[in-house]
Formats: C-alpha cells, structure tokens, sequence
C-alpha cells in the first residue's frame, strides 16, 4: 500500500487494500484517500470503506456495468428500485400482450381481420425481451445448534502466552456468559490470535495445542463444543480429497445428499463438490471451513478474520447469520459494520 501511495500518482488502482489491514491501518488509509487529488479505481469488499471512500460505484451484475453515484449503500438501493421498475414495466407489457392475444385467438377466423392484424402489430410492438439474470450469488448461511451449552460458557484467568520471552498476553482473565458475542479488535501483532490459541488449547471439539498456552487456568462449560475459523487457512483442509470427501468426514453418519445440500448452500453447485482440495481458491477454502462450522452445529463460535477472501455478499449473509446465532460467538474482525452490528462486547488490544 505504502508503494502503492507514494510519490501522489495522478491515478491508484487498488484491488482489496484492506484486506489483512487493521482496523486503524484502515482508517488511516480512508483519510489520506479522502485528501488524494487524483483519480481512485477500487476492488473492495468491505461496505463501509466503500461508503467512507467512493463518489461512484461501477456495478459488474446483469451480463453488463452500470455505474451509480454515490457509495456502496446509495448504488444497491438505486439498483434495487431501477429493478423494481423494469419488471413491474415487464409485467405490465406481460399483461396487456395477454390480452392482446385473448382478442386475437377469439377473432383470427371472423369478419374483424383489420383489428386482428392491427393487435397482432401491437403484440410485436410490445414483446418484452428476456431480462437477464444477476449475476451475483448469495451464500446461504446459517448457524445452528446441536444443543445449547450451560449459562456460563468460559472462565479463565492469568492467561500467559509469549513468544521468544517476549509476553504477547499476559495474565489475562475472564468470564464469557452464553448468548455473548465478544469482538476482539486492535493492531496487528498485538496478540488477538494468541488469546484465542490460549483459550482453545484445552476446548471441547477444537484441534488445541498445550504448546498454546503458558500459564493460565481455563474452564469451558457444561455442553459447550466449539467450531473454530482459523486466520491462517494453512493445512487447515487436507489435501489428496475432493470437497465432498473431506466434508463428510466430520459427520460420517450425514447422508451424500445432506453434505452436497449444504455446500450447494455455499455456493459449491453440482460438480464443484468433486472438485479436488488442493485447487480451492482463498474463497472457497473460507467458504468449506464455515461450511465444517455449520455441519457441526457447535453452540461457540470462534472466528479468527473470518471475511479474508469471501466477497460482499457472503460477508453480508455471516453478518446476518452471526446476528441471528443464539450460541456464544468470540470474533477477531477488522471489518466495522460487522464489529457494530454483531458484537455485544469488545476485548480491546493495546
């Protein structure tokens, strides 16, 4: 990004600068794009950066691209009332053309040719052409439980973990009741990801390591069982397997069809389930761990950055689903609308 800035270039072409950036480092960067004088052409997946930073938005949808002003929320609600009124014209169209061939099919063999002839003009006048498809696609996420956990889902204290004798956490303690949703937010390297290494080394159902930790007492609670999102997506799904094949083996007992229903859910239509492991992409490796997430329907919820790599509107469907989630959920996000509309509590780094 530094690059990128330096020098006040007459033009930035920038494509997802925020991904991996802090939440200060990304308000920094909507500041100076504030003052910059020169012309911005942005890919960006993050709605309030979209807002703070954009006078148009030029939207890739409907096999063409259509350019609005504004930011991001001011071009999805003109494009849903310019939608509204080309199909509510089409049904109108739609209407009167069945009419039209009403008259025609009654009178095409009588005396009134002329007028017959005159509608079927009007019918061909009138033919609507086929509207095209969107081309976006929505994720279908949802959260649920397998069974609730007790009211006090976690107790820890004097948490200590360093790296080098260097102390990244130390001595921290708490308490997280059910139904919270705790988002820890601060500067990269201050330690976000070590807590929630620390809390996991001894978590029902996740892949913790003792090595995680180095003081410190933790207790999860009665019926918790927890599904982690790691940040780092390094050897988190196996290589040598299909999609399908590596999914199902978190719930051997689902049936085929229940495990394609779901990943159909994430957007792995039809054959893209036989795709091989190896070959994902950064969205689709997001998108199978939060599928594993919701095949296992734990009661916690612990996402590390979980919007790297997915787009706006699977970042718009993990908003809702977090919000609508009745477990317990600890979140590190960088993004600002999901820290507002989801979070019930924030553990702040500094």
């Amino acid at each position: 990004v530094a690059q990128a800035l330096f020098g006040d270039p007459a033009v930035l072409l920038l494509d997802e600068p925020t991904n991996h950036l802090d939440l200060d480092s990304i308000h920094w960067l909507e500041e100076f794009l504030g003052r910059y004088a020169g012309v911005l052409i942005v890919i960006s997946h993050d709605r309030h950066f979209l807002n703070n930073v954009c006078t148009h938005i030029a939207d890739i949808d409907y096999e063409t691209i259509i350019t609005y002003t504004g930011g991001y929320d001011d071009m999805v609600m003109a494009k849903t009332q310019i939608r509204a009124q080309v199909e509510g014209q089409n049904a109108q169209r739609d209407k009167k053309i069945a009419q039209l061939n009403d008259f025609i099919a009654r009178f095409s063999a009588g005396t009134r040719s002329s007028q017959v002839q005159s509608r079927r003009k009007e019918v061909e006048r009138l033919q609507t052409t086929e509207l095209a498809r969107s081309n976006i696609q929505r994720p279908n996420i949802k959260f649920a439980m397998a069974r609730p956990s007790g009211r006090t889902v976690l107790e820890f204290s004097g948490v200590t973990k360093g790296f080098g004798g260097t102390p990244v956490v130390s001595g921290f303690g708490g308490i997280v009741s059910r139904g919270e949703k705790i988002v820890l937010v601060g500067r990269n390297g201050q330690g976000k990801t070590t807590l929630l290494k620390a809390l996991l080394s001894d978590a029902p159902g996740a892949d913790g390591s003792p090595a995680d930790i180095d003081e410190g007492a933790i207790r999860w609670g009665h019926e918790v069982s927890v599904g982690y999102f790691p940040q780092d997506h390094t050897g988190a799904i196996e290589h040598g397997l299909t999609v399908v094949e590596w999914l199902h083996r978190f719930d051997p007992d689902a049936a085929r069809q229940d495990i394609h229903g779901l990943l159909g859910q994430m957007l792995f239509s039809g054959e893209e389930g036989l795709k091989p492991t190896a070959g994902l992409s950064g969205g689709e490796t997001a998108r199978l761990l939060l599928c594993r997430i919701m095949l296992q329907k734990p009661n916690v919820l612990v996402l590390d950055e979980p919007t790297n790599h997915l787009d706006l509107e699977a970042i718009n469907a993990l908003n809702v689903a977090l919000q609508k989630f009745e477990g317990t959920v600890l979140l590190v996000t960088h993004d600002q609308d999901l820290m507002e509309e989801v979070g019930t509590r924030i553990w702040h780094f500094e």
